[in-house]
């Protein structure tokens, strides 16, 4: 609409379909290597986070470089703008190319970390700063003392506000608010308008059921498992949507007062509903926080419980911590569940904090805003 040449590169299937029915090119990618083990650790931060993930495996972060900077350099892009992708950044730096990174608090070099309420990490965290510090040296640039840095470009914008992503004044970064697709005005389906408005309408969005085989950090099956443990046959309604994820065949038919969508537009979805429940990721949080819709987080991930932990210390809504079982399973307690999704509902203090933030929310101008502010750059 701006009259620019836009290109989001993204391969995985569920952003690709996105990126298609928004009308974009996705550039293609070679096949992506698989990193070796990584490390074991809690993920206390971005650095260990990717180091959890195998980024500090040398010959996969210098193929991941290569490959974004061949990309960069067959693009040749004005502006390269980023959400969370280290090799991506390096890349732009070796191209010089300007760098816009899009970004949560949690992931800015000035955050306190994913556990920030435990203080300190730990001295002996896992990082692979080393590895992309040798790539950007061979390249003329600085040292990478560490990995989050990389998210520090020409200018950075924060997907969220100084409410929802608190960082200390320091910070050089600007807030834009929530960037989330779609409208609040989007047509849902017909069924949808249908239920009855006499009971309680639940949007249960699980994320990914499963990373892989074997069960992982990051998997949110978890929620999938409780929320039919506790909701089954209850007198409300719940629709869960899947985000173009499968779901697992363990589950088979699902109760009769359970609705199962691949997507739904979430802002519309969220307006309608009295009560979202889902794993904590970012995107959620912000969609809630937008239509002041109270939420209850399982969170999934550290950086999930991060972003459960704010939400519910501005008063929207409930956290349920899962446990880890030997095998790695996530277990939560389906009572502990149902007596706070209960209480969210019956009382009126948690809408009308979501409300409250919605409010504050609404003062800053999202991706318009930061589309202003990213053709800006452009010009200088």
């Amino acid at each position: 609409m701006r009259g620019h040449s836009v290109a989001v590169c993204n391969p995985a299937p569920a952003p690709a379909r996105l990126i298609a029915e928004a009308g974009l090119e996705n550039p293609p990618l070679p096949e992506l290597p698989a990193p070796s083990s990584a490390a074991v650790s809690r993920i206390w931060d971005v650095d260990c986070l990717f180091a959890n993930i195998g980024f500090g495996d040398e010959v996969f972060a210098r193929a991941m470089t290569e490959i974004y900077i061949d990309l960069i350099r067959a693009q040749n892009p004005d502006v390269l703008i980023d959400a969370f992708n280290p090799f991506a950044c390096l890349a732009a730096r070796i191209c010089g190319k300007p760098l816009v990174t899009v970004t949560q608090g949690d992931f800015h070099p000035k955050s306190r970390g994913f556990i920030w309420w435990e203080g300190e990490p730990p001295n002996d965290l896992p990082s692979a700063a080393p590895v992309f510090s040798r790539i950007a040296g061979e390249h003329g640039l600085s040292a990478v003392k560490r990995v989050i840095d990389l998210f520090s470009g020409d200018l950075d914008l924060l997907v969220g506000t100084p409410e929802t992503d608190p960082l200390p004044p320091s910070a050089t970064a600007t807030y834009v608010g929530p960037i989330v697709a779609g409208s609040p005005d989007q047509s849902l389906p017909g069924w949808v308008s249908d239920l009855e408005p006499d009971r309680p309408l639940i949007w249960l969005y699980p994320g990914n059921p499963r990373y892989g085989a074997d069960p992982g950090v990051a998997d949110s099956i978890v929620v999938i498992r409780t929320a039919l443990s506790a909701l089954a046959n209850r007198r409300m309604h719940v629709v869960m949507t899947m985000g173009h994820q499968t779901l697992p065949e363990e589950f088979g038919r699902l109760p009769d007062n359970f609705r199962l969508a691949d997507y739904l537009p979430g802002l519309a979805m969220a307006a309608r509903s009295d009560l979202m429940i889902h794993h904590g990721g970012h995107s959620s949080y912000m969609t809630g926080a937008l239509m002041g819709t109270p939420q209850i987080i399982v969170p999934t991930l550290s950086e999930r419980e991060s972003n459960a932990r704010h939400m519910f210390a501005l008063g929207c809504g409930e956290i349920v911590i899962p446990t880890v079982d030997a095998e790695g399973e996530k277990h939560v307690d389906a009572a502990e569940f149902g007596a706070k999704i209960e209480a969210v509902l019956a009382e009126p203090r948690y809408r009308e904090a979501a409300q409250r933030l919605a409010a504050a929310v609404s003062r800053f101008g999202g991706a318009r805003e930061a589309a202003d502010r990213i053709e800006r750059l452009a010009a200088e």
